[in-house]
């Protein structure tokens, strides 16, 4: 569905991405991990069209898209939970959601049925939220878009264990609905139960892919690579 080959990415003159090469089934979930500052975001961003790569490629189902607008590379059918959630502080909660729905499987029903408390909370603005409800609304509001694949940047950051645990549990369900899932987190342990693959990036290039069997399976390549 995926397909990264190559990838090169800077910031001006700061070279941060050196062919970095990734794919992502349909249906499939990959982790990519990393320490802080080794490229996830940035090979995020590049995919999404918030950052324009320098060489490389990136295709979605056999169409390039490396270097499209962002709105183009949304309405191909990737959906993006953003670093930091970013969900409009002057919005309701309704409004966040319908901002930017599209027609298809999911609806607003369907979102708050997933996460009840942005039912309860639909008319309190993005700035009256938890971090919890904010990350649960920014992934509700990127299902409405009706994703093919879903990618969340630092999906679980700075919350409690309970809203952790709901997000897993969440994003387990969407994979065994089929959805395609490329997922950024620190929780090693919670990654491997959910994704078939995982990438770790190092300085920018892929220093090692494999199952979640094999990550589990190799501490010192945790320690190596992800430990602080």
């Amino acid at each position: 569905m995926l397909t990264v080959s190559g990838l090169e990415a800077a910031y001006g003159s700061s070279r941060v991405l050196f062919g970095v090469e990734l794919s992502v089934g349909a249906g499939e979930a990959l982790a990519l991990l990393g320490r802080n500052g080794m490229g996830k975001t940035t090979t995020v961003r590049s995919i999404m069209g918030l950052l324009r790569p320098t060489a490389g490629s990136i295709r979605f189902e056999s169409a390039e898209i490396a270097g499209r607008p962002s709105f183009v590379v949304a309405r191909a059918g990737l959906g993006l939970v953003p670093e930091g959630r970013q969900v409009f502080p002057n919005l309701t909660v309704r409004e966040n959601l319908v901002a930017t729905a599209r027609r298809g499987r999911w609806r607003l029903t369907d979102v708050e049925a997933l996460f009840p408390v942005l039912a309860e909370r639909r008319g309190a603005y993005g700035n009256e939220l938890s971090g919890g409800e904010q990350q649960m609304l920014a992934i509700g509001r990127a299902l409405l878009t009706n994703p093919k694949l879903l990618i969340l940047d630092e999906a679980t950051e700075g919350l409690a264990p309970r809203i952790r645990a709901e997000i897993w549990r969440v994003l387990a369900r969407l994979k065994a609905e089929g959805l395609a899932i490329l997922v950024i987190d620190k929780n090693v342990a919670d990654l491997i139960g959910l994704c078939d693959r995982h990438a770790i990036l190092e300085k920018g290039r892929v220093a090692w892919t494999g199952s979640s069997t094999a990550l589990a399976a190799e501490p010192a390549l945790q320690a190596r690579y992800l430990g602080v």
